[in-house]
């Protein structure tokens, strides 16, 4: 069997955990609203329309914040249409995704779906049609007490207390030509400098997301998070990245993607860390990977203009959740600069959470290592020194065919060491933990399988699950435990008090 060694030091931190790194987002597209969140006339829906029985699934995902409303479809929105009465609001042509808007949700309705499922929004501006003056009504609107036009106008619509939402995007990918009224990287710097200046005078209170790369594939990618940033440095508080991965014919390659999501962000980091030196600024540029998953775009297909069409709908397989949480462990191992992450997206759009029109809902593949991780990886990130076997892969050369990230929360007294084996073999590990003195070994929770393409349905929901392996009872400052081949582990101990 082949051997890998894991030395977890005390010291060896990375960082305070953002409890934000757990985030996810709901788009007006597809199914994510309608017939995702809401569904007002499903048996489980609550007096808003909103059904309980997604809102428990996101319950258990422990999520921060949830990015709305955009995404593309940001760009083209004019939030006004998304308040007041329902039967006055407009529908309109969703240019982003060939769809129709039926305006049904807004942002109201939103802060009280987030409410219900414990978590807190992110809030996009439309920088596409919009202009600086929109975003500085909307934030008015949101967080301004009363005594004014958009705060009375809140108040009117039956929220007296403001939204008090905190964490605020400018736009959407603006890099990309696919985006309604897209900019270069010098008009979108100078538009979104003086929307940023009259967002914080509304509000000083707000953290604001400068637009960065969508994609490390980007040809402009990373003098676009240059220019954005030599305008904008002194007035956001963190810079977006954007990344999606998918299988395109080699597994191994596939499993391999965390080597590029950890490229893309260490490539930020330098770039934010040049312009922190060209103005000679005391303060460091956080990033907020606001939108990764696996995501199938080859397979994109939309429709032409229906009401919340069924489009992105990934069903993902074993495989996939595999690839999915080697991308989580690189986003904790980042833990000093990613203080926020969003999973694109939540429900029935290339989303954990999947439903039926009139009918069920259930967990996908992916759903588990996200659990695991915003569940576990609280604490403190740390740094393990870890000697593993190598791999060949055709996109990123020799790697390590394990992937982990570890956390110590030092309140419970638990370590947890994430652990995804890419190998086709059992890697049986050595653990040396003996800076904590001694733990005990609490749970080994394993999710593999045989079938790599198996996935999770209505008929069969649990096919793919994690399931809880035996672990040697007793306090040890080493011990041994086998990942098997190709597996995604969680494995927890409590250090002795």
């Amino acid at each position: 069997m082949k051997k890998a060694t894991y030395h977890i030091e005390k010291d060896f931190k990375i960082s305070e955990v953002d409890r934000r790194l757990y985030s996810s987002f709901i788009e007006h597209l597809g199914r994510a609203v309608y017939t995702g969140i809401y569904e007002k006339d499903h048996e489980t829906a609550d007096e808003q329309g909103f059904r309980r029985d997604v809102i428990e699934l996101v319950k258990e995902l422990n999520i921060a914040l949830v990015r709305y409303p955009g995404g593309n479809f940001v760009s083209g929105y004019n939030w006004t249409d998304g308040i007041g009465p329902v039967e006055n609001r407009p529908r309109r042509l969703d240019l982003a995704w060939r769809s129709i808007e039926t305006n049904e949700i807004g942002i109201d309705e939103f802060v009280d779906w987030a409410k219900k499922a414990n978590t807190q929004v992110m809030l996009a501006v439309n920088l596409g049609t919009g202009t600086p003056q929109e975003a500085g009504y909307l934030v008015e609107y949101c967080n301004h007490p009363s005594g004014t036009y958009w705060s009375d106008m809140r108040i009117k619509n039956g929220h007296k207390e403001p939204h008090g939402i905190k964490v605020w995007c400018l736009g959407n990918e603006m890099d990309g030509p696919w985006q309604i009224c897209h900019l270069e990287a010098h008009e979108y710097g100078r538009k979104a400098l003086e929307t940023a200046k009259i967002m914080k005078w509304v509000d000083p209170t707000i953290e604001l997301v400068a637009c960065g790369s969508s994609s490390s594939n980007m040809p402009t990618f990373p003098e676009w998070d240059r220019i954005v940033l030599e305008h904008l440095y002194d007035h956001v508080d963190y810079i977006s990245l954007h990344r999606y991965y998918q299988n395109y014919g080699d597994d191994v390659d596939f499993l391999a993607s965390f080597v590029d999501m950890d490229m893309f962000i260490k490539t930020i980091c330098a770039t934010a860390d040049y312009v922190k030196a060209l103005k000679r600024s005391k303060k460091t540029m956080m990033l907020s990977f606001d939108e990764w998953n696996i995501w199938y775009q080859t397979n994109v297909k939309l429709k032409e203009w229906e009401i919340a069409p069924e489009i992105l709908e990934d069903r993902y397989s074993l495989l996939d959740a595999l690839a999915f949480s080697g991308l989580a462990c690189i986003l904790l191992n980042n833990a000093d600069r990613v203080k926020i992450a969003c999973l694109a997206q939540l429900v029935n759009v290339i989303a954990p959470i999947l439903t039926q029109k009139g009918g069920g809902v259930i967990r996908q593949t992916i759903y588990y290592p996200f659990r695991d991780v915003s569940t576990y990886g609280r604490g403190i990130a740390l740094k393990p020194v870890i000697k593993a076997p190598i791999i060949e892969t055709k996109s990123y050369g020799e790697v390590p065919t394990i992937c982990s990230a570890v956390t110590y929360d030092e309140e419970s007294g638990f370590i947890t060491v994430f652990a995804l084996n890419i190998d086709s073999e059992p890697v049986e590990v050595n653990f040396d933990v003996r800076s904590f003195g001694k733990v005990e070994l609490k749970e080994h929770i394993v999710l593999n399988g045989d079938d790599l393409d198996a996935i999770n349905t209505f008929e069969d929901p649990y096919r793919v699950c994690p399931r809880k392996e035996r672990v040697k009872e007793g306090m040890y400052d080493t011990f041994s435990i086998v990942l098997p081949k190709l597996s995604w582990n969680v494995i927890r101990m409590k250090v002795k008090c």
